[in-house]
């Protein structure tokens, strides 16, 4: 192919330039409408009226509808969790686990994770994202995934490691992963599972951009 050289590569420069600050500028104005907000949320901030879950190594927001376990209601293997409720059981839940397996990268740390979702559910890629750290922002990274229920209760885990969600067999449940390393290089997850439809996408942003590594 010919190289485009003189005023009809900066023509076409400046049209590729235009269209691409335009689709962006776009993109954002859709994602804030999504989010309910006028403005992006800050890293690590927590929102106003919401809670949090604290460890020795990650912090995390959780809307006020969400209630907080104590060390002697969640299981072994989370560090803090907070679940969702209604009429019908818990339909929601915010795990954070640390140091569940070795890794050398943020990488390894979400393969890690990622081996904790049920087995059926529909895996999306890993995400490069950032989250708040000591020193400023920190490389994580996010998988999305979907299962359907299949059994309610205890006896089917509902696919979220070291706790349960309540559904009617069925019912599609949407859950995301951030995973990484802390500033000792351990591993940590913080996972949200939610029924389809009881948790918002800005409020799920919120939880993520809450996320702050210690």
């Amino acid at each position: 192919m010919r190289a485009m050289t003189g005023k009809n590569e900066k023509k076409r420069t400046a049209g590729r330039t235009g269209y691409a600050t335009a689709s962006a500028s776009a993109a954002l104005t859709t994602l804030l409408l999504a989010a309910g907000c006028g403005s992006e949320a800050s890293s690590g901030a927590v929102p106003e009226g919401w809670g949090t879950l604290k460890t020795p190594a990650v912090t995390v927001a959780h809307p006020a509808a969400f209630e907080p376990q104590s060390a002697g209601e969640r299981s072994k293997y989370n560090a803090a969790a907070a679940t969702l409720s209604d009429e019908s059981g818990t339909i929601g839940m915010i795990t954070v686990q640390l140091d569940f397996t070795d890794a050398d990268s943020v990488e390894e740390a979400a393969i890690g994770a990622e081996a904790g979702v049920a087995l059926g559910s529909t895996l999306g890629k890993q995400e490069e994202i950032k989250v708040s750290g000591p020193d400023g922002d920190e490389e994580a990274r996010q998988v999305n995934f979907e299962f359907t229920q299949k059994d309610s209760g205890a006896g089917a885990a509902a696919g979220t490691p070291g706790g349960t969600l309540d559904p009617k067999a069925g019912t599609r449940v949407a859950g995301v992963i951030v995973a990484g390393l802390d500033a000792d290089d351990r591993t940590y997850a913080v996972r949200i599972d939610a029924v389809k439809g009881k948790l918002s996408k800005g409020d799920l942003k919120k939880i993520i951009d809450s996320i702050t590594v210690k």
